[in-house]
């Protein structure tokens, strides 16, 4: 892409010592999922509201080559630490998102133990990590192997349907609930070898009448913000089941200020599910650093009809829920006093409407892979609709 003229203040102004001027920028790494039109013009917003969060110029994406001294990073997808030095990434201060020593603990793979010991895992896989988050998580394993998968399938059908997800898939894409092993084989018949091998399926018991809520932390520009809010559904242009926003209750401050606010109750399970998931994370992989965190937590009911909550998976990059939680940052910046904000984004797919005037507009088009899309986000203000 061109220079920004915001890059060529930057350039004029760059430095060789540690006063350089900082930018931020976007940067377009991983999974196809994440490189639609509708993310692109998305993950550009997001680096354009950091850069005003933090008072520094924001680029157009450019080679690495012609970066500035201190370049700030908003990725598209969680980073690897062999991308650490070449990217100039030292600590949560240099990128939303975060970075982790292995690339399968980006995925929803690390949610659930192997079903057996001798069964295939890559290369620094830690069994600790699925002991640590065991009374945290659904009952599932993962697989990275075929003939493990279907035998970690028998073992959990057990308990009765079994959700069969591939860890590469966004938003729900790619899962199927199958009720016996003859289904599960055919599903797992469908799955590329190289890709299982590399990255894994999860196998998990499989909960209806659910509710998906998010627990979440991000900091910018020095403040510090956690939440937990919960996810709506909605239909995509092919009638899909799909992502359709997120309603967060924000706290400034740590996750210790956001259980303050918490009575006993299902919220609060679902923080104390998330925490209990990010220690050990952080426990078994030291090399870890987030500047954003965000924990999916399913609740429902289990295939005897009991209420059950387990985290799904982690999100240590730009997700659906950002715009809401920048939203929320923006109002601590503007309003030092400021110590909880209610804040929601918007994805609605169909026909282009107007979005409200308050809001922040993130997307609106006929993006050519999801069709036409409307994104936004706002803070609710008092007298507003919940």
């Amino acid at each position: 892409m061109p220079a920004s003229s915001a890059y060529a203040d930057a350039l004029a102004a760059r430095q060789s010592g540690p006063q350089a001027v900082e930018v931020v920028m976007p940067f377009t790494q991983g999974i196809k999922g994440h490189a639609s039109v509708h993310e692109h013009v998305t993950r550009e917003q997001i680096a354009r509201r950091v850069a005003a969060l933090k008072g520094c110029p924001f680029i157009e994406e450019i080679p690495q080559s012609l970066w500035p001294r201190r370049t700030y990073l908003v990725p598209s997808d969680t980073l690897v630490a062999p991308d650490v030095r070449r990217l100039r990434l030292f600590g949560e201060d240099d990128l939303l998102g975060g970075v982790v020593p292995h690339a399968f603990l980006a995925t929803k793979a690390i949610s659930h133990p192997l079903a057996f010991a001798s069964a295939a895992a890559p290369e620094g896989w830690n069994p600790l990590l699925a002991e640590l988050v065991q009374a945290a998580v659904l009952p599932g394993y993962t697989a990275f192997a075929r003939q493990d998968a279907q035998l970690a399938g028998e073992k959990l059908l057990a308990l009765g349907p079994v959700r069969v997800k591939p860890v590469g898939e966004t938003g729900g894409r790619g899962q199927v609930v199958v009720h016996d092993a003859s289904a599960l084989a055919a599903r797992l018949a469908m799955l590329d070898n190289a890709a299982l091998l590399r990255q894994g399926v999860v196998l998990e018991h499989n909960l209806t009448h659910v509710e998906t809520l998010s627990v979440g932390q991000v900091r910018v520009a020095g403040i510090l913000a956690s939440y937990c809010g919960t996810q709506q559904l909605t239909q995509d242009n092919a009638g899909a089941p799909a992502y359709g926003g997120s309603d967060l209750a924000v706290v400034r401050g740590d996750f210790h200020a956001l259980l303050a606010t918490l009575p006993p109750g299902t919220r609060r399970r679902a923080v104390d599910q998330a925490l209990v998931y990010d220690a050990a994370v952080r426990s078994c992989y030291p090399g870890f650093f987030a500047s954003r965190i965000n924990y999916d937590v399913a609740q429902g009911l289990d295939a005897e009809g009991q209420w059950c909550s387990g985290v799904l998976e982690q999100s240590w990059r730009i997700g659906g829920a950002t715009g809401a939680e920048l939203a929320a940052l923006e109002a601590f910046h503007a309003d030092r006093s400021l110590q909880t904000a209610r804040t929601r984004c918007v994805e609605r797919y169909g026909a282009l409407t107007p979005v409200p005037a308050s809001a922040t507009l993130y997307f609106q088009g006929d993006d050519p892979e999801v069709g036409l899309l409307t994104k936004y986000a706002l803070i609710h203000r008092d007298g507003d609709a919940a």
